[in-house]
């Protein structure tokens, strides 16, 4: 496959390149502001669902047969399904900052998964689709996994939520578990509003937290359907430890993974019905995906990355290769697949386009993706480029069209045969990328089969991109500081 790269000159190149760096940053905000689509001055109601650690062939609509999510699969049927849709990293924190924000999470510096010991978070001047709703009038509720700091300036009553609900990081940052060493973590709080009302989640609290979460939603959805809405669902399931209410225990074919998100779609099937009964389906947007990729370690209790290569923790195809559904009737077809490829960073900016609010005024990262979700035709991704960070600043993988390129860097692997059981994780294995990997995904979803050695051309190209989201984010492993960074929230 020839790429029109490969026919322009070197200058060319090179101008492009500096192009695109220039569109990281600041000169993109005014073209941003209007997005492929016509901004639409409306009100949808948007609720926005967020699995935690859901892999990319854990549903039904992907392909899954040892439990049902019909509730799930459902937006499926009558919205969009994409088969390239992506999370900016595959770990907790990151992901949602990038959702949330619209940036990648590297640009505003949340890196990782926040724990207790944390003394950072979101900062005070980022501007979350919670605030963008809350500046046109949205009531906001948050219910879940929150993780962007648990400290009180970075909850989410802090960020244009009115209402919320859950835990403020992983579930399994706590003192309970079997694979928790003594003193390593303190008490998990379950939070209220700003206010601790369950200082110590034990397993008997785990197994209830899926029906709070969804009494709260229903409760928040009752009392604002009367204004528009929006509802960020941020499940704190299928991440381990999993747990299920007793009436869903052993009723999956699918162990306590099946069964767990059997619940959860029950929950979706909660908030889709009270849509219904209330008319105000035709009114409301509604997206389904996830963090990340499954956590394979930990075997039996982990979900599947279908036919993608590792899973979460990586950047490899099973890390960040999400499923993505959503639905509007009238403004998104039914039954349709998008196989164009996008980012969490597109949900804010596409969401500003629906309700008609400016977008942020520092830069941001994401794209309007309008004209993917209603599938229109020979409509393609508007991004040239998507960059995968991971740890701590470590840009390693570029992604353009079909091309990938996997950056030198280190990678924890699973063992195949050593993977983990009954909430216990297996063993990974580290392995060295010493030259960059060059994958054609068109052909080779699996990232196979190493193009690197006969595709110079696109190789160099793909280097090129890549240097040029170092300058503006930066690249620990390449010690390059980036232009466009901005500091988290921090706490004395």
């Amino acid at each position: 496959m020839r790429s029109d790269w490969m026919l322009r000159p070197d200058w060319m190149i090179r101008c492009t390149v500096a192009l695109l760096l220039l569109g990281f940053g600041a000169l993109c905000v005014s073209v941003r502001a209007q997005g492929p689509g016509t901004p639409n001055a409306g009100t949808p109601n948007i609720v926005l669902i967020f699995a935690d650690d859901l892999g990319f062939g854990d549903l039904g609509c992907y392909g899954q047969t040892r439990w049902k999510t019909p509730n799930i699969d459902s937006i499926a049927t009558q919205g969009v399904r994409f088969t390239d849709f992506h999370s900016s990293q595959p770990v907790c924190s990151a992901s949602r900052a990038s959702l949330l924000t619209g940036c990648y999470a590297n640009r505003i510096g949340i890196h990782g998964a926040l724990g207790p010991a944390a003394k950072n978070g979101i900062h005070q001047d980022e501007v979350l689709v919670s605030e963008l709703l809350k500046s046109k009038g949205y009531k906001t509720c948050a219910v879940g996994k929150w993780h962007l700091g648990h400290h009180p300036k970075f909850l989410p009553l802090e960020h244009g939520f009115d209402r919320y609900l859950g835990l403020p990081y992983s579930n399994d940052m706590w003192p309970h578990g079997p694979v928790v060493k003594p003193g390593t973590f303190p008490e998990l709080p379950l939070i209220r509003g700003n206010q601790i009302i369950d200082p110590d989640v034990d397993a008997h609290d785990q197994s209830r937290l899926t029906e709070q979460y969804s009494d709260f939603a229903l409760e928040f959805l009752g009392d604002s359907k009367d204004s528009p809405f929006f509802l960020y669902f941020a499940h704190t399931f299928p991440h381990v430890p999993l747990y299920a209410a007793e009436s869903y225990r052993g009723n999956s074919a699918g162990g306590i993974y099946g069964d767990v998100l059997e619940e959860f779609d029950a929950v979706v099937g909660r908030i889709l019905g009270f849509l219904r009964n209330n008319r105000l389906e035709d009114n409301t947007l509604v997206i389904f995906s996830s963090d990340n990729g499954p956590w394979l370690t930990y075997g039996d209790h982990a979900g599947s990355a279908g036919p993608l290569r590792e899973g979460k923790g990586t950047v490899y195809e099973g890390g960040t290769r999400v499923p993505m559904l959503a639905k509007w009737p009238g403004r998104i077809p039914a039954g349709k697949v998008q196989n164009a490829t996008a980012m969490t960073i597109d949900i804010l900016p596409t969401i500003a386009n629906f309700v008609g609010a400016p977008l942020p005024k520092h830069p941001i990262d994401g794209l309007d993706i309008a004209d993917l979700l209603a599938c229109k035709p020979d409509t393609k991704s508007p991004h040239e480029v998507f960059l995968h960070y991971f740890r701590q600043g470590e840009l390693q993988a570029i992604r353009s069209g079909d091309w990938k390129l996997m950056l030198p860097h280190d990678v924890y692997c699973i063992v195949p045969d050593k993977l983990g059981s009954e909430g216990k994780p297996g063993q990974s294995k580290m392995r060295k990328i010493t030259e960059a990997e060059l994958y054609h995904l068109g052909n080779d979803i699996g990232e196979t089969t190493n193009l690197a050695a006969s595709q110079p051309e696109i190789l160099r190209r793909l280097m090129e991109l890549a240097q040029a989201g170092r300058e503006e984010l930066g690249d620990s492993l390449t010690q390059t500081v980036g232009a466009g960074i901005r500091p988290s929230g921090k706490v004395d």
